[in-house]
């Protein structure tokens, strides 16, 4: 089913403290960066959580606000949904999480430090049936082995989806690369209120009876070494 159009946040709302853009902000302009550098009013002890693909941003507004000791920031490819997470954000006045407007690969693969999150949270990533586009997936075996390179020693990659398939073959991926422990299942829930699920995502398709695959990995004691991958470099001049 095709995304519906984003909501735009309302206009009067300062995003400014909430909002970043991979393309546009310097702070993605070199590497390492560092994520909790983008929170300056944190503490520097403060875990922090990556949410890749946060859509409209349940799951980061739910988490901010249940855990303020901790700092979330969520990476959206949709510019869209990025503005309205961020809307949702900054509604709530809620200092401790960001999205970022972007594609999550290039935190992880090029930009982020080893062991530097606390948890990484992929949820219902778009399962990218053709075979030709397989290769835009999410949990791909790069990503995966970055992932668990930027995660602490006790960090966590929870992965969630509702397409069995895909799940088999992320788990599967997962263990190539000797980053994570086996996984241990996650269970279902009964949700206590309309919005009492982990993402938008998830409540639609627990309403509509169809079966969800969660499961939660922690990193290995001694992942596989994988540098991080370069920065691009800047672009040639145009011809005349």
């Amino acid at each position: 089913m095709p995304r519906r159009a984003a909501k735009k946040p309302d206009p009067s709302l300062d995003l400014s403290g909430h909002l970043s853009v991979l393309a546009d902000d310097p702070a993605f302009a070199a590497a390492p960066l560092p994520p909790r550098t983008l929170f300056p009013a944190a503490a520097a002890d403060a875990p922090v959580e990556l949410e890749v693909g946060s859509g409209k941003g349940l799951f980061l507004t739910g988490a901010a606000a249940a855990a303020p000791e901790r700092v979330f920031l969520g990476v959206e490819i949709s510019h869209g949904y990025a503005l309205m997470t961020a809307g949702r954000l900054a509604r709530r006045g809620l200092a401790n999480a960001r999205i970022v407007s972007g594609d999550g690969n290039v935190l992880v693969r090029r930009l982020f430090p080893d062991a530097c999150l606390a948890a990484i949270h992929v949820y219902f990533p778009d399962p990218w049936w053709k075979t030709r586009h397989r290769k835009r997936r999410v949990l791909s075996d790069a990503f995966l082995a970055h992932a668990a390179r930027v995660l602490a020693p006790s960090g966590t990659l929870h992965v969630w989806t509702d397409v069995e398939e895909y799940f088999r073959e992320a788990l599967a991926a997962a263990a190539a690369t000797g980053g994570f422990l086996p996984p241990e299942e996650v269970g279902e829930r009964e949700a206590a209120h309309d919005l009492d699920y982990r993402t938008h995502f998830e409540r639609r398709t627990r309403l509509a009876g169809q079966p969800v695959w969660r499961a939660r990995l922690g990193r290995s004691a001694a992942p596989a070494a994988v540098s991080r991958e370069p920065m691009p470099g800047p672009a040639p001049p145009a011809g005349d």
